[in-house]
């Protein structure tokens, strides 16, 4: 099974605007290059610290192996973008994984935006999304970073959809992924099951359900077709569990026109799940004291 990959949205440009930086005579780690568009400063790797707010769990080797070759073959060809630290250092935003594999190609800097940033709250939103936008991310991870967003950024899943140009329904569903058990939301990192496995798993009942048709699906190697067809079949059989048979109708067909005819009144029966309710109808003052009278009249024992 494959692991699908999103894509970049409309990335760095439409979500913040960088500040073009100075250059210091006294500083030779940083270095400036024109551009006509936004600035692009050269800044050396032992200089920026790791993302607090790193949003990606996994570092997927493969992934790390090609993104090495390619820039040992091309350079570095989109910046990483940073914040400047109080200390004179930088913060990463956005780009570890092009700065870790600079690191294993001992390279010395790396381009980089410098972005103007407010608070750690704002910092924190800056981070998630372009990591969104361009990081290439699982979908755990994705769905990790809306709820963040939610959670300590206080945004709307409307307000999140909007930043990274997805419709609302998207965001929900990625949420929606975080309701899996644990076990099942980590063969979603790793790729053994792919995002539309995981979404007709998340729509099963039960945890217990959910377990037992993950490991039929490990089991049998069941593609998404398959699995989804399992989920509606469930469906159906949990329908018709729930709705009576046509013998129990009868039975309470039968016990409500016995005890309409007693009572000269229409009279209803609802039953649901073993349990339910007798309607007995009356139509006026009179009508109500002639049952009462006729009710009345029955013996307890």
């Amino acid at each position: 099974m494959t692991k699908s990959k999103g894509g970049l949205g409309k990335g760095l440009s439409a979500l913040i605007r960088p500040t073009v930086p100075v250059e210091k005579s006294d500083d030779q780690s940083v270095k400036s290059t024109p551009s006509d568009a936004i600035s692009i400063s050269h800044i050396e790797i032992s200089k920026i610290r790791p993302n607090p707010y790193q949003p990606r769990a996994d570092f997927d080797t493969k992934a790390l192996d090609e993104l090495r070759e390619s820039i040992r073959e091309k350079g570095i060809i989109q910046p990483v973008t940073v914040r400047k630290a109080k200390d004179g250092k930088y913060e990463l935003i956005s780009g570890e994984r092009r700065i870790r594999a600079a690191q294993d190609l001992g390279l010395d800097a790396v381009p980089a935006y410098i972005i103007e940033v407010k608070n750690d709250e704002e910092m924190l939103e800056l981070a998630l999304i372009e990591n969104l936008q361009r990081e290439h991310l699982n979908p755990v991870e994705i769905a990790i970073s809306y709820q963040r967003l939610i959670n300590d950024v206080g945004l709307s899943p409307e307000e999140i959809a909007k930043k990274v140009s997805k419709d609302r329904t998207t965001v929900v569903n990625f949420l929606r992924l975080l309701k899996l058990p644990k076990n099942i939301q980590d063969a979603l990192r790793t790729g053994v099951l792919t995002i539309g496995h995981a979404r007709a798993l998340v729509s099963l009942p039960t945890e217990e359900i959910q377990q037992k048709i993950f490991k039929r699906i490990i089991k049998r190697d069941l593609n998404v077709r398959q699995v989804e067809k399992i989920v509606r079949d469930l469906g159906k059989g949990n329908a018709k569990k729930n709705k009576p048979t046509r013998t129990v109708r009868a039975v309470e067909e039968s016990i409500a026109e016995r005890i309409q005819q007693i009572l000269a009144t229409k009279v209803r029966i609802n039953v649901q799940n073993g349990k339910g309710e007798i309607i007995i109808e009356f139509y006026s003052d009179d009508d109500l004291g002639r049952l009462f009278d006729l009710i009345s009249t029955i013996e307890t024992t």
